[in-house]
């Protein structure tokens, strides 16, 4: 009798060393089936283009405002390739932008600066810095490959009234500005609509949401306005989105291209 319980109290021992392990695990694995469905539902739009307005606000609630064009194409096996060109004020005109996404290296990115007439490549340290004077950073103006990340599902929890999954994900790519990032995932359109970014010392950096978000095709969605927020600096950027156009013509591959960045018009 003494041995039986010896033995299951041993085994109560072991249930409770081995749980915490496999509910961690099943939260990684929830995180990454919820990810990978959204990204999912990211696809198939081969190419787009938008027009784009960002609001620079300071911390004192002083404005400037930059008028751009976006472009997108989908890239099969890899991370997609975006565009921006600054068309206003003149004083940054012609300014234009273009980052490679990649899964399992760097993503690369170029800057065209029409004042110094020449094409930078940012390099992966300074990724996590401001774009543009936004509080966007480099790093969160392109393709968020889920295996750029590993996920934990957090639990369920509303944002504005929806029911969402709440998701950390941690970068496992080097250089990033952040720790991790907490996402809430809308439970049923599957499209982020608030993350909260954490900087290098574990600390709210910024608070990222989303909305207006208008459906294309079957499942495709894209958001009409995103608005990061720097709580540690009280500045904030808006971006707004509007005349999306899927599959057109007007999106050339060349325009792709960084040497060619200076005469994209």
């Amino acid at each position: 009798m003494m041995k039986l319980r010896v033995r299951l109290v041993a085994l109560v021992f072991c249930l409770i060393a081995v749980s915490p392990v496999a509910a961690a695990a099943e939260d990684a694995t929830r995180g990454e089936a919820i990810v990978a469905e959204m990204y999912a539902r990211e696809r198939g739009f081969s190419s787009y283009r938008m027009d784009m307005e960002m609001i620079l606000r300071d911390r004192h609630g002083q404005q400037s405002v930059r008028k751009m064009r976006g472009a997108v194409l989908e890239t099969d096996g890899d991370g997609d390739k975006h565009l921006m060109l600054f068309e206003s004020p003149a004083d940054i005109r012609h300014t234009a932008f273009l980052s490679f996404a990649h899964a399992d290296k760097p993503d690369d990115q170029w800057l065209y600066l029409p004042a110094l007439k020449r094409t930078r490549r940012i390099a992966s340290d300074s990724k996590s810095g401001s774009f543009m004077g936004s509080e966007f950073s480099f790093e969160d103006l392109t393709s968020q490959l889920p295996r750029k990340f590993s996920h934990r599902y957090l639990g369920d929890e509303d944002t504005g009234g929806t029911p969402c999954f709440k998701v950390e994900r941690t970068p496992r790519y080097e250089g990033s500005g952040y720790t991790k990032q907490v996402l809430w995932i809308d439970r049923k359109r599957y499209v982020t609509l608030k993350a909260e970014l954490y900087d290098r010392r574990g600390a709210l950096q910024k608070t990222l949401e989303s909305g207006d978000f208008a459906a294309y095709g079957q499942q495709l969605l894209k958001p009409g306005w995103m608005n990061m927020v720097n709580h540690q600096t009280g500045k904030s950027t808006r971006i707004n989105m509007s005349g999306y156009k899927f599959r057109d013509g007007g999106v050339d591959k060349r325009d792709f291209e960084p040497q060619r960045l200076e005469y994209v018009r």
